[in-house]
């Protein structure tokens, strides 16, 4: 993975940065990779490059600040900050991407906020649209802290000690592969060795069995 790669070079405190700088762009309403930097930054805390908590919190933080600019620009500047928007991003701002994000906040209300965490296409329209419907700050605030927690913390918790339990199962099955390989390698040695008796001593019986023949013919020759 390229961005993990990339986190891999600078200090830990500007890995915490980056996280909170790009998910909370992404939460302002512009499309950036804020779950594959996400994933990455709590891969890298796997191998103690980085503090897994001071991740999440960073991501959390990033949500929640992002996703408050994002409502404030929506209420300001009503759906001509989406007009703007689409001609920027079309690909992510397209009408119909606008239209099945109104009709999630129309059905579900502030649980859209909630849940759009966890949604790529609502996570950058959560904020901005929140603010061009005019949900009540608080309960946008509510929604989107709690979200974010959740979505935040939870990626970043499932991540590392996903990760953990696997470096550990693959640092056993290093262990395994290679005493199967030892072994493997006896068990080769032992039947080597026993083929190598078997054949010597099938030699040595054909030696005595012609020793037993020339013996025999100069008996018949001596008789005669």
């Amino acid at each position: 993975m390229h961005v993990q790669e990339w986190l891999q070079h600078i200090p830990p405190v500007v890995v915490y940065v980056v996280v909170a700088a790009v998910i909370g762009v992404e939460s302002l309403g512009i499309p950036l990779p804020g779950e594959i930097v996400l994933v990455s930054a709590s891969l890298l805390a796997v191998g103690h490059t980085v503090d897994p908590l001071a991740v999440g919190a960073s991501a959390v933080v990033g949500a929640v600040i992002g996703d408050s600019i994002g409502y404030a620009i929506g209420h300001r500047y009503g759906k001509a900050i989406f007009e703007r928007l689409g001609r920027r991003f079309p690909r992510h701002f397209g009408p119909d991407h606008i239209a099945k994000a109104e009709r999630s906040f129309q059905r579900w209300g502030m649980w859209a906020v909630f849940f759009g965490r966890f949604i790529a296409f609502l996570r950058i329209f959560a904020g901005p649209l929140a603010g061009v419907l005019r949900m009540p700050y608080w309960k946008f605030l509510t929604a989107n802290l709690l979200g974010g927690i959740a979505w935040a913390g939870g990626t970043t918790a499932a991540v590392y000690y996903v990760g953990v339990v696997a470096e550990k199962w693959l640092k056993d099955i290093s262990y395994v592969g290679l005493a199967a390989a030892l072994v493997a390698i006896a068990a080769g040695v032992v039947i080597a060795w026993r083929r190598a008796k078997a054949k010597a001593a099938g030699k040595h019986g054909e030696d005595d069995g012609d020793d037993s023949d020339e013996r025999r013919t100069r008996t018949v020759g001596v008789g005669e």
